[in-house]
């Protein structure tokens, strides 16, 4: 589940927590919230930024060892 979670201080500041995006693709969900929201201070990538997808191969093992026999 993606989840966008925004706790605002009483000085105004802003911080945005990002969960369920894997990889980059998180800064492609939040770009035009931050745009709105003024300056980004600091950025710190969870696990899931650096976690690859993981796609699986379906492809059968078809290789055949043959003898002179």
């Amino acid at each position: 589940m993606e989840t966008l979670e925004f706790i605002i201080y009483p000085d105004g500041r802003v911080q945005e927590k990002v969960t369920g995006i894997v990889g980059n693709s998180c800064a492609e969900v939040t770009a035009a919230i931050e745009a709105q929201l003024g300056q980004v201070l600091n950025h710190e990538p969870t696990s899931e930024y650096f976690a690859a997808q993981v796609q699986q191969s379906n492809v059968a093992n078809t290789h055949s060892t043959y003898s002179d026999w």
